[in-house]
């Protein structure tokens, strides 16, 4: 049985470190050579899982080009099964990082053969959904295909809803675990992004009609759990900050991974912000991903 099935994106990334992060209309010189990485949501999670010691399988598009060998023999080589990912004649997706030496990061994406990706793909797969023990998604491939893998998954389901867009509530209501940032939070809710605190994140994450609790990723202010009675505040873990370009893909790849271990869910969202704490003390979001072993346990 694969333990997690992750339906989403896989782009080829091309990172440019820069002194600072350009201003509208702005040129600013690279602070080193650029290189190409793995990325993409959905590729990233996978590799992440894997990382953590999970059977892991992939769904998703890349083109019939040499990014889209590159980047499955790239998974592959995790331990991420690929058989499940389809050849499309589209570019395979691209995404341009900067990202800056104290780890603020902006990012352009060209869906190229992620957003070709659509439902009827996942008819043939429809027993792979249907025996993960956990389906994970994100949002940077077509509404439909996410809506549709959530209505194959007999298993749990987690949404990474990233970028930010409107889900249906149908969809919703068929999600097990949803981690959104504050940012994606807000546009769920149909609120405005203010400072709100922990009590007004928490309101609008009981707006949004999941049938399971909340994890709202709040980047250096740590994460917020919030179920229909409960709430918790986990801290962030304290360390020097590389590139977070990678940490909101690591966070949801833990949090499976601890629940499919039988934690509860603010257990697990503590070892998902352990797991997310490595992953930005190093360049990259794909390859910044830890290992089980390099994890902290609990103090």
């Amino acid at each position: 049985m694969t333990d997690i099935v992750v339906v989403g994106s896989l782009n080829v990334d091309v990172v440019v470190p820069l002194h600072e992060l350009p201003a509208p209309g702005q040129t600013v010189l690279g602070a080193a050579d650029h290189r190409r990485a793995g990325g993409g949501k959905g590729a990233n999670q996978a590799v992440a899982a894997a990382r953590l010691g999970r059977r892991v399988a992939m769904v998703g598009a890349v083109g019939i080009d040499a990014d889209g060998d590159w980047l499955l023999g790239l998974i592959a080589a995790e331990g991420v099964a690929t058989e499940a990912v389809v050849r499309a004649p589209r570019p395979t997706g691209q995404a341009i990082v900067l990202v800056t030496a104290d780890g603020d990061s902006t990012i352009a994406v060209s869906s190229g053969a992620n957003m070709w990706l659509a439902p009827e793909h996942l008819g043939p797969l429809r027993d792979l959904l249907g025996s993960a023990r956990a389906v994970l998604l994100q949002q940077e491939v077509d509404a439909a295909v996410v809506a549709e893998a959530v209505r194959l998954a007999e298993g749990l389901v987690v949404l990474n809803p990233a970028p930010a867009r409107p889900v249906d509530p149908a969809t919703l209501a068929r999600v097990d675990v949803l981690v959104p940032n504050r940012g994606e939070l807000a546009a769920l809710a149909g609120a405005p992004l203010t400072d709100a605190g922990v009590d007004g994140l928490a309101a609008m994450a009981r707006s949004l009609g999941t049938r399971g609790p909340v994890v709202v990723t709040l980047g250096g202010d740590g994460a917020l759990v919030v179920t229909t009675d409960r709430q918790w505040l986990i801290p962030a873990e304290q360390v020097d900050a590389v590139d977070a370009t990678g940490a909101g893909d690591t966070f949801c790849a833990a949090l499976a991974d601890a629940l499919l271990d039988g934690a509860a869910i603010d257990e697990a969202a503590r070892w998902a912000s352990r797991a997310a704490a490595v992953t930005v003390t190093r360049p990259g979001a794909m390859e910044a991903a830890p290992r089980r072993v390099e994890v902290p346990t609990a103090a």
